[in-house]
């Protein structure tokens, strides 16, 4: 098994692509080591101790590394993990940990607002995200308020330089151009 890797935006990120499926469907984020306790790879990975992120995609897992982590020699240690994980077809979470994790709107929404916020998951979901996801991330719809909408940055794209310039300059624009109603982006 062959496991490539590819940089990201976000310098403490690297972007790890078994050559196979991660997730059917959806995207799982863990940003500490009790919230990977659901998944046993996701543990092993923080086990390494200098790991502050894992976020598994449909055909990758971002691992994001604390400050001044050395990636020559974590590299080599995360792709160990992933060649034993994978290899062995070990399940990727644990069995009472199976499920989504909650990315439920922040706010009960304006139900005279449906048909925008059903553009905005929309564009989110054929434009946005698809974009997203090859920087090694993901972005989450959380909500829609009096023009502002509320977007969660998740894996390579959570603590990311670049991530308050591709909110603003980027989506931001992309969704007011598309939908008037937009004023503004957020992230939460």
């Amino acid at each position: 098994m062959l496991i490539e890797t590819e940089t990201t935006p976000n310098p403490a990120t690297l972007k790890f692509l078994p050559g196979r499926t991660v997730m059917d469907s959806g995207t799982r984020d863990f940003t500490s080591p009790e919230a990977a306790e659901a998944s046993p790879l996701a543990a092993a990975l923080f086990g390494l101790g200098d790991v502050t992120g894992v976020f598994f995609g449909r055909d990758f897992v971002s691992v994001t590394a604390g400050p001044g982590t050395d990636w020559a020699t974590l590299k080599t240690d995360v792709i160990g993990v992933l060649l034993d994980h994978f290899s062995a077809n070990m399940p990727l979470f644990a069995a009472a940990a199976e499920g989504a994790p909650d990315d439920t709107p922040l706010f009960a929404e304006n139900p005279e607002d449906a048909d925008i916020v059903d553009q905005i998951k929309d564009l989110i979901a054929t434009r946005v995200r698809p974009a997203v996801n090859g920087d090694g991330g993901d972005i989450i719809y959380r909500g829609f308020d009096q023009g502002k909408v509320y977007l969660t940055m998740q894996g390579a794209c959570a603590g990311c330089p670049s991530s308050t310039a591709t909110l603003k300059n980027g989506i931001e624009q992309l969704l007011r151009y598309y939908v008037p109603e937009v004023t503004e982006v957020r992230a939460v």
